[in-house]
């Protein structure tokens, strides 16, 4: 089988993740990696024990050998990065959000869906598991009709207000800071795991820190607090959030977003209450999926591949009783993101689980429509039809 080259452009946290999934499928030759210099790209190319530093993502995308091109830039050089690859005819594997605006979004989708190419965005939870197994579940009816789909996503690394980042600012991590941060993560999840549609929500967003403590060098991601601050700036995104939700299946759901939080890590719940029984999933405990019963006893199903639907099997790689979690979740997405490719990454061979630019388009709709329901003082908002972008309505309720 030949082995596929791939480039990596912006190499911060995320980016030695996507190094070590690729790794681990072990087919995939790491050609360089592209930051905002020369010199910047060398010492992290160091670090990360990759071999070739490019200066600029140009010149990666130029070199022969990269098939693929993983875009881990902060979220304003999103569509900058992964519209240049789709266009030199590179298959495009993108963190999430897609873009920073909605309408960024939309081009994007609109660009790889004429491409041919493959286009994936990093909605990594999808790779665990029992993520899967409660799709299947659902989908074959295991628990009747979806009633209520609630949870969180909860985190504490910007509590202290000496504590800020890049995602703060309008200019680089767009409008939405905890909604477009990790809320994103949930709001696919629940379209993914359900198979149903957000179609309207009514939110509340409130920034809990207003005013912080800028450092010199911006602290990096769940790195803490920095000691020394060197102005003070106002914030105006969120860092809270409530929302209700409605689903194109009569279901109804909320679910509350936060990254100010002390005590909650990494902290995503997603419980689905259909008419004959419950599923529940926690993503610090990911090896358990909690099911619900009426009139008998509750259950809790751990991770053995013996057990799990043929659907999921594939993504649990250790026997029972060997925790698998995040890198491994990681991994599975990485590595259907690569099956589809050497598919030939037409939309009849994509992996069932892989989510890829419509999703972030999809996605990016939801989010948008959060945040115009707060602006407009607390009302129901409509959530556009991807097919129909242009579409506004709204309504009370």
């Amino acid at each position: 089988m030949k082995s596929l080259g791939m480039g990596l452009v912006g190499p911060g946290f995320i980016a030695a993740h996507h190094l070590d999934a690729v790794r681990r499928l072990g087919d995939v030759q790491i050609v360089g990696i592209a930051g905002s210099s020369l010199a910047s790209a060398q010492k992290r190319a160091r670090e990360l024990g990759v071999g070739r530093a490019f200066g600029n993502y140009q010149d990666l995308l130029a070199d022969p050998a990269v098939q693929v091109i993983h875009n881990t830039t902060p979220n304003h050089l999103h569509r900058e990065v992964s519209l240049a690859a789709l266009r030199a005819g590179k298959h495009v594997i993108s963190d999430k959000p897609l873009a920073a605006t909605m309408q960024e979004a939309r081009e994007l989708y609109e660009a790889a869906r004429d491409a041919n190419l493959a286009h994936v965005v990093t909605f990594n939870y999808r790779g665990y598991p029992l993520v899967q197994q409660a799709r299947a579940m659902i989908a074959k009816g295991k628990i009747g009709a979806s009633v209520f789909v609630h949870g969180c996503y909860l985190q504490d690394w910007l509590t202290d207000e000496r504590a800020y980042t890049w995602r703060l600012d309008p200019k680089l991590g767009g409008a939405s800071s905890a909604l477009g941060d990790i809320g994103s993560h949930w709001c696919d999840l629940a379209e993914h795991v359900t198979g149903a549609r957000i179609t309207a929500v009514l939110s509340d967003l409130h920034t809990v820190v207003p005013v912080r403590e800028v450092p010199a060098t911006s602290a990096k991601a769940f790195a803490g607090a920095a000691k020394k601050a060197a102005q003070k700036r106002k914030i105006t995104s969120e860092d809270l959030a409530t929302v209700l939700l409605r689903f194109d299946n009569g279901a109804r759901g909320c679910v509350t977003v936060g990254q100010v939080l002390p005590g909650h890590k990494n902290d995503l719940r997603l419980e689905v209450n259909g008419r004959e029984a419950s599923l529940a999933w926690r993503q610090e405990q990911p090896n358990e999926l909690w099911i619900g019963n009426h009139a008998k006893p509750n259950t809790v199903l751990t991770r053995d591949p013996s057990l799990l639907d043929p659907a999921a099997r594939g993504y649990a790689h250790l026997p029972a009783g060997h925790p698998e979690a995040w890198a491994d979740a990681f991994r599975n997405v990485i590595a259907d993101a690569y099956a589809w490719i050497r598919s030939g990454a037409t939309p009849g061979k994509k992996p069932a689980a892989l989510p890829t630019f419509a999703d972030g388009y999809r996605n990016s709709l939801v989010i948008d429509a959060m945040l115009k329901s707060h602006a407009a003082g607390g009302i129901w908002q409509l959530v556009e039809d991807p097919l129909e972008p242009t579409r506004t309505t709204r309504k009370r309720g």
